[in-house]
């Protein structure tokens, strides 16, 4: 379990932050390899999934991304909905053609890109700055990913590193949860409430 003080949502963020910054390339893809290696088998019986475009600091799930949609999987990223101000998601067919730099610097589908409604969904993976043994999840603070989470059916699961899981973090009552956790070395089956 990681030691990171939890004062307060700013403090982790920032904390967790300035350890994401150490982490080289080398690192990142080979744990990031060992993350869809670990995730791989869980993905195979989801019909329908929400993934994630990794940021540079993020664990990269791409990989597998790529490796489900050649076995015709349906699968999805979030899209930002400039009206609303709001993600909803978006089918994506060919990572060439399909996606483009969104309004936050995200990866995203196009929008000519067939809508997938948040409930349709079997699972969903999420990112997340840090993640706790309860599945509460803290953000990068826009409440974006707990809009999306309160929509979405499935099961949710929280991505991140080893060091991004601790026994607990500040919540509110916004905040979403996560069922299960993995990072590159477990999976972790999150406490019920």
């Amino acid at each position: 379990m990681s030691d990171f003080s939890n004062n307060s949502k700013s403090d982790l963020r920032t904390q967790i932050r300035e350890h994401l910054k150490n982490i080289s390339l080398a690192v990142r893809t080979v744990e990031s390899m060992d993350l869809c290696a670990r995730l791989e088998p869980q993905l195979r019986s989801a019909h329908t999934i929400l993934f994630y475009a990794p940021l540079a600091d993020e664990l990269d799930v791409w990989p597998l991304l790529e490796k489900l949609l050649k076995a015709s999987a349906v699968c999805a990223l979030p899209a930002f909905e400039e009206a609303t101000r709001f993600y909803s998601a978006r089918r994506v067919k060919n990572l060439e053609t399909d996606i483009f730099t969104g309004k936050f610097g995200v990866s995203e589908p196009l929008e000519n890109c067939e809508a997938i409604p948040l409930d349709r969904f079997d699972l969903v993976l999420v990112p997340g700055v840090a993640f706790d043994l309860a599945g509460n999840r803290l953000g990068r603070g826009k409440g974006f990913y707990d809009r999306i989470l309160a929509h979405a059916s499935g099961i949710k699961c929280g991505i991140g590193y080893n060091f991004q899981v601790l026994e607990s973090i500040p919540t509110e009552a916004h905040d979403a949860r996560v069922d299960f956790i993995f990072t590159p070395s477990r999976g972790i089956r999150c406490a019920k409430r």
